[in-house]
């Protein structure tokens, strides 16, 4: 069963969608149905289950994708260093503003006012007057004092919290590393998998996105590096972390605890932004459609959420537990791809002309031609441009022009079309073995036809790399539906 044989190409979001794997999702009849929804890759967050809970998920993330003859990504998302209590004495706790309570090192606290935490150096390293905040920001407390084996602090904002859960240090320099020893050995175990991404949390710098490039590169693994920005520092270090990357998240959840929450949107459209500018795919992600853990609609701020993050110009949007332990995980994806398309739509209204990178190289000759190839396109009322790539590098660009000429991308590298799944506004397709001329103009005319809902004699745009004529650099193609 071919995934696109009934559908056009007016049923495909150009914003791809990222599906969180989970108990809700995990047969492989629901992973088939969500990928027929519109899912473009699965996420399997190291963070919660067992290693051969993922191997199972990956086996059957393949079969679905074989049974659809598709292209499917999937991101490994390590967990990074999350610093998270230890076990409370009284467990749930409720503070109240102006309580004392005081950190001390070891896992299991004393008394219901003593916490402890799974990081020893917190003790160390947070200062008087720094901030420290849990369970995803419910509660925030401030040091008032230290000594070798304690830290004093008075409850700022009180509420109800639970051991395990999650401490913050928004004003504190860790000597924490970004890639610990669990996180390196699921790494190393990724390259074994075949998958296609790997995240890194709370990343601080370009260095820590090179020591996971080169950690997966040694034991062969090309898989991007895609890095999460959640922290202050990485805010700092935004245009660097970037261009380290093979593609950014905007992991909002910790962002939006690391930095005050109200500055959240104004920073998710900056570090998209940066991500246009350095020609980088960016993902948002974190309770775009929260509600549909228990409810079949989301709330209409929810929605709002989603448009605006397309219409910031992310490539793509998360689901996490929607899909992972929520009731409704295929009415999210439904959801999530209604919402894409409606949204595009004004973006196919306001987009008035073919647009270049913000700093174009004037040595780059691919970018030229994907320019000179949307433009022809254009103006010819192309109903398809059809990329044939080994690399996928043609399609990146295009992807980054933002234009709506229906495009798709050829190649017969499985893991390039896989690595297609997150370039907003192209289709991979996986031919599996190179394609002669002939091969290649038979599928434009069948594809333009059948799902572009083209006619005979309608204009085709091609582009292709320099597998046919190997003295030239790219080749640009105007040929018309037979």
């Amino acid at each position: 069963m071919d995934v696109m044989q009934d559908k056009t190409l007016s049923d495909i979001s150009r914003t791809k969608t990222i599906a969180t794997v989970g108990p809700a999702c995990e047969s492989f009849e629901i992973l088939k149905d969500l990928i027929y929804r519109g899912v473009d890759i699965f996420r399997l967050n190291m963070a919660h289950g067992s290693r051969e809970s993922h191997e199972t998920a990956i086996a059957r993330i393949r079969q679905a994708e074989a049974a659809l003859q598709t292209s499917v990504g999937i991101l490994i998302d390590l967990a990074g260093p999350k610093i998270r209590l230890g076990q409370l004495a009284q467990d749930p706790l409720v503070v109240t503003n102006g309580q004392q309570l005081t950190f001390v090192r070891g896992v299991e606290s004393a008394g219901a006012d003593e916490l402890t935490c799974s990081y020893e150096g917190l003790v160390d390293e947070v200062q008087p007057g720094q901030a420290i905040v849990l369970a995803d920001g419910l509660v925030r407390l401030q040091v008032t004092a230290k000594t070798d084996d304690r830290v004093e602090c008075v409850v700022m904002d009180g509420g109800t919290f639970r051991s395990r859960q999650g401490v913050n240090l928004p004003s504190t320099q860790l000597s924490i590393p970004a890639l610990g020893e669990k996180d390196r050995d699921n790494a190393v175990w990724a390259t074994t998998q075949s998958v296609d991404f790997v995240s890194l949390s709370f990343v601080r710098n370009a260095d820590e996105i090179n020591e996971l490039k080169t950690l997966l590169r040694d034991h062969g693994c090309q898989a991007g590096v895609i890095g999460k920005i959640e922290k202050r520092e990485a805010l700092d270090n935004l245009d660097k972390i970037v261009l380290a990357c093979d593609g950014v998240m905007v992991a909002r959840g910790d962002l939006g605890v690391e930095i005050e929450i109200y500055k959240t949107p104004v920073a998710q459209k900056k570090i998209i932004k940066t991500c246009l500018r350095h020609r980088r795919p960016v993902i948002v992600a974190t309770q775009m459609l929260e509600s549909m853990h228990t409810s079949k609609q989301p709330t209409r701020a929810e929605v709002s959420d989603v448009a605006n993050a397309i219409l910031d110009g992310a490539d793509a949007c998360m689901l996490s537990g929607e899909t992972a332990i929520g009731q409704y995980p295929a009415e999210a994806v439904t959801m999530m791809q209604e919402i894409m398309l409606e949204t595009e739509q004004l973006l196919r209204r306001t987009a008035s002309q073919i647009s270049g990178p913000d700093d174009p190289n004037p040595n780059d000759v691919s970018e030229a031609v994907m320019f000179g190839a949307a433009q022809i396109a254009q103006q010819l009322e192309a109903r398809i441009v059809v990329i044939s790539s080994s690399t996928g590098e043609t399609a990146l660009i295009k992807s980054k022009q933002r234009d709506f000429i229906p495009t798709v991308c050829l190649t017969h590298h499985r893991e390039v079309a896989r690595f297609i799944c997150l370039y907003w506004g192209v289709i991979p397709i996986c031919t599996g073995q190179p394609h002669t001329p002939e091969q290649f103009r038979s599928f434009v005319n069948q594809w333009a036809k059948s799902v572009a809902l083209g006619e005979i004699g309608d204009p085709v745009v091609m582009v292709t790399d320099n597998q046919w004529m190997p003295d030239v650099h790219d080749n640009i193609l105007v040929g018309r539906i037979s």
